[in-house]
């Protein structure tokens, strides 16, 4: 069994890796320091099980789930946190197991020992948990990797056929999300201007009008101008005057 372990406290890895050296068959694959790393490693080593914190910079472990689901196979998830008060619900998102620190040796060979019975389902519940916790990043698949866009950082969303485009300070990326979903989850960090796209409301400088009459919202930094549809004109100038 491969395993991939993160966490942002060193020693907390370390003692991690000492416990997993006394069960037979596993094999720890790598280490990560916060979310971030583990999505990338976990992308690069394709690991059978994460044990997984939960507090962490960047990127909790709870993000770090519903961005593991855009993998074509989930590993499983153990969390292992020095805080029981997020235990329910990660049962009910069906999570292979929850570890509270200081992780015991018997309690790890168990959780592993369920874990060997994974059937990659539980991620992609766990995606599900938590419906109102905003995620610090968007996660697209750009030639069979995941890239991850922090949101602070993205211009506008445009929907285009049945993709979404992340315009963003690195460049562009594609996702496969509903614009409407993303506007519900970041609702006041984005808004809309037209059916098929979502402004970023620290991005938006103004409004300037075409010759033929149309109106387009101006992105700073963003050479692009996009029309403002007529229905939603009005609310987006009762919020240009606040900016």
């Amino acid at each position: 069994m491969r395993v991939l372990l993160v966490d942002d406290e060193p020693l907390a890895r370390e003692r991690l890796v000492a416990l997993l050296a006394e069960i037979d068959g596993v094999e720890v694959v790598g280490e990560a320091g916060n979310g971030r790393e583990a999505l990338e490693a976990a992308t690069r080593l394709q690991p059978d099980v994460l044990l997984l914190d939960i507090r962490m910079p960047t990127m909790d472990g709870f993000e770090v789930a519903r961005h593991l689901a855009a993998l074509e196979v989930s590993p499983g998830l153990i969390f292992c946190t020095a805080f029981g008060d997020h235990a329910l619900a990660a049962f009910e998102a069906n999570a292979v197991d929850y570890l509270v620190k200081p992780v015991r040796a018997e309690r790890l060979r168990a959780a592993l020992l369920k874990a060997r019975r994974w059937n990659g389902e539980g991620v992609h519940a766990l995606a599900a948990i938590e419906p109102d916790r905003r995620r610090t990043h968007l996660c697209a698949r750009v030639r069979g990797s995941l890239v991850l866009v922090p949101v602070a950082d993205i211009d506008y969303l445009l929907a285009e056929d049945k993709y979404v485009i992340v315009r963003h300070a690195k460049g562009e990326v594609l996702i496969e999300e509903p614009l409407k979903a993303l506007e519900q989850e970041f609702d006041g960090r984005f808004v809309r201007i037209h059916r098929n796209c979502l402004v970023s409301l620290a991005r938006l400088s103004g409004l300037t009008r075409a010759p033929d009459g149309r109106l387009f919202a101006s992105i700073g930094g963003v050479a692009t101008t996009l029309e403002v549809s007529r229905r939603n004109l009005p609310a987006l100038r009762r919020l240009v005057r606040t900016l």
